[in-house]
């Protein structure tokens, strides 16, 4: 059943810190709205609550990529747009670019922004595989102050994150100390774009003389939320590239990841495709 949008109230404040107020003075809980390609397909289905949407489109305290020596800085309401077409994110993230671009459509990538992305916390989204495998860090906003943790800490459980009610996720932080470091992105789907995502794998790693000396691994679709695969990871850690090396970490995925049956994939599917991924990357080194 469809929403009737005359139930429903948006507020446009118009600053960061116009919105921040709203929130901490409100005994109601609005739910922030920026590009809402997520929110208006609730909203169509007739299951969007609460009610009352705070915008936060095109506030340019939130929608910019700041490049500092040390890191890049991503404002939450950026588009992904706004990433793919960035100079240095594809010359230094591109698998965050790569993830960008196969986000929706192109009229999707437009509006949609990294902050709805990650906040939104579906286990199947696009870019925390990514951000989870840069190891990311995230800041949150609100009138009471802000406070940095790292993204891996961020998503709690399925659709449960550590953002407060009065709080908004203001910007992502990409360490630019990558060099040396390989990456690889996949993502399996029904489709090529516009797909949710029956698994996806983002991988950073670093090799010396044949040995994994570093490695995070990002995950999509198999666990109740975005998740780095840190058994998985501990399988390679200092260990030769070679094919008993792939044998231990196709034993640690199987072990380490939950996935589910639904409409896209079984379970069975998806541990065995994130697999052969993982394979995949190691027979690329």
């Amino acid at each position: 059943m469809r929403s009737n949008v005359t139930e429903y109230e948006l507020t446009a404040p118009g600053s960061l810190d116009a919105v921040l107020q709203v929130l901490a003075d409100s005994p109601d809980h609005y739910t922030p709205i920026a590009g809402g390609t997520e929110l208006m397909v609730a909203l169509g289905a007739g299951r969007l609550q609460p009610k009352k949407l705070i915008s936060l489109w095109n506030l340019k305290e939130l929608r910019f990529i700041e490049v500092t020596p040390d890191a890049v800085i991503i404002g939450a309401a950026t588009t992904f747009a706004d990433i793919r077409k960035h100079p240095i994110v594809t010359a230094e993230f591109s698998i965050l670019a790569q993830a960008a671009s196969w986000t929706g459509s192109i009229a999707n990538q437009n509006r949609g922004t990294l902050g709805g992305n990650i906040v939104n916390a579906s286990p199947a989204a696009d870019s925390p595989p990514v951000l989870l495998a840069y190891d990311a860090a995230v800041t949150l906003v609100s009138t009471r102050g802000i406070r940095t943790i790292p993204y891996r800490d961020f998503h709690l459980s399925y659709k449960k994150t550590d953002l407060a009610q009065d709080e908004l996720l203001h910007s992502i932080t990409l360490s630019r100390n990558i060099d040396g470091y390989t990456t690889y992105i996949r993502k399996v789907g029904t489709r090529n774009a516009q797909a949710i995502s029956k698994v996806a794998i983002a991988i950073v790693a670093r090799t010396n003389l044949g040995i994994i000396e570093s490695i995070r691994i990002g995950a999509a679709s198999l666990r109740e939320t975005p998740a780095r695969l840190i058994a998985t990871e501990q399988s390679l850690q200092s260990q030769p590239i070679a094919f008993a090396t792939i044998a231990k970490v196709r034993a640690a995925i199987l072990s380490e990841t939950i996935p589910i049956d639904d409409i896209r994939s079984t379970a069975k599917y998806r541990s065995v495709v994130a697999a052969n991924l993982i394979e995949e990357f190691l027979q690329t080194l």
